[in-house]
Formats: structure tokens, C-alpha cells, sequence
């Protein structure tokens, strides 16, 4: 038998890669808060509605139950997803103490004020992929410009290289507070009414 289709014993075998889920508290609430939302609300009356299409006969031309079989399909991938990211994740306090080269340079949960070639100026929080809001101006630690700017001081430049282009930025203030993640809220319309049940 070749090489190639021989299995390598257990202790052989690398690692499996689980990747660290870095997360401000807020940003961690709000995983759970959506993974409650899905087991105790939304996942229940998606199973009442495929319970209830479900008696009404012949299943392959039935819109409801096929529609809700599918959609039962997504909530449970989405909780799958969430678990995984909540047991991954590690917890930083972007407000808890610092000292040293902790707290002048760029780590994850930083705010950064920083400026280009041009002299505008912009403000940045460093936050975990789960929680990137670009309205609020929080951008993940991976992505082009936090990784860029990641252990740099004040008055450092650094390079920026984005799919756009490269550009060169200086670091005006590094600053560690608070960093408010925007809380989970019910969809819209994510009631399902029980009341055409009774059709």
C-alpha cells in the first residue's frame, strides 16, 4: 500500500488547530445572548410550527413544514457556530489595569487615534472578530490595519498594506477603556405567532 493511504498513529498526529477567540466582555454577552435568544425562543417556535405542518398531510408539497424544516436547519448550524466561538473564546478587558509596554503599545482592546500621509485623523478600537462594528469604529485585531498597528507606541509610523493599496499611518495616542459592544436584540418579526395555528 502506498504512503498516502497509510493512517499515522495517534500520537503522530498534529494538533488540531483551535484558534483563540480574542473578545471583550461585552462582545462575549453578546454571543450568549444570542445563543439563549435560539435555544429558548426562536428554535421552539420554528419546532411547534414543523410539529404542527407536519399533521397537515403529504410533507413533500407542504410549504410550511419544508420551509421550517429548513430554517430549523439554520438555527441549529447558527448555535453551532456560537458555541464553538464562546467555548474559544478568551476574555480581554480592554479596562483592566496595565503596566509596562501593556499599557503605552497596540494590543487587542487598545483605542487608537492615528493618522495618515494626509494629516486626517481618525479613531480606532481594537476588538475581536465577532464583534467589528464599523459604525462604531471598532475593527478586529485581524484585519489589515489592527494587524498593522498592533505593538506599535505613540509617534511610531507603520505600513499599512490593504488590498487597496499601501499607505504609511502614525500612531498619535494609545489609550485602554471601556469599549461598548452593541448588545443583542430580538429580530424583528422573530416571534412566530402560534395563532394561525389554529387555522
Amino acid at each position: 500500500m502506498r504512503k498516502g493511504f497509510t493512517r499515522r498513529p495517534a500520537a503522530e498526529q498534529p494538533a488540531a488547530n483551535h484558534a483563540t477567540n480574542y473578545i471583550t466582555p461585552g462582545g462575549l454577552k453578546r454571543l450568549k445572548d444570542e445563543r439563549h435568544f435560539l435555544l429558548t425562543k426562536d428554535r421552539p417556535a420554528v419546532v411547534e410550527v414543523v410539529a404542527w405542518a407536519a399533521g397537515n398531510g403529504d410533507r413533500s408539497e407542504n410549504a410550511d413544514y419544508q420551509y421550517g424544516k429548513r430554517r430549523l436547519r439554520q438555527i441549529d448550524g447558527r448555535i453551532r457556530f456560537l458555541t464553538k466561538r464562546i467555548e474559544a473564546a478568551e476574555v480581554v478587558d480592554p479596562a483592566a489595569p496595565r503596566t509596562g509596554q501593556r499599557a503605552t503599545r497596540v494590543f487587542f482592546g487598545a483605542t487608537v487615534r492615528y493618522a495618515n500621509a494626509a494629516g486626517a485623523e481618525r479613531v480606532v478600537s481594537i476588538v475581536g472578530t465577532d464583534e467589528v462594528d464599523l459604525e462604531r469604529n471598532h475593527i478586529s485585531w485581524a484585519s489589515p490595519l489592527g494587524r498593522a498597528l498592533m505593538k506599535a507606541a505613540e509617534d511610531d509610523e507603520v505600513v499599512l498594506r490593504a488590498p487597496g493599496g499601501t499607505e504609511t499611518l502614525t500612531v498619535l495616542e494609545v489609550r485602554y477603556e471601556g469599549i461598548s459592544v452593541e448588545a443583542f436584540r430580538e429580530p424583528p418579526g422573530s416571534e412566530v405567532s402560534t395563532e394561525k395555528l389554529d387555522r
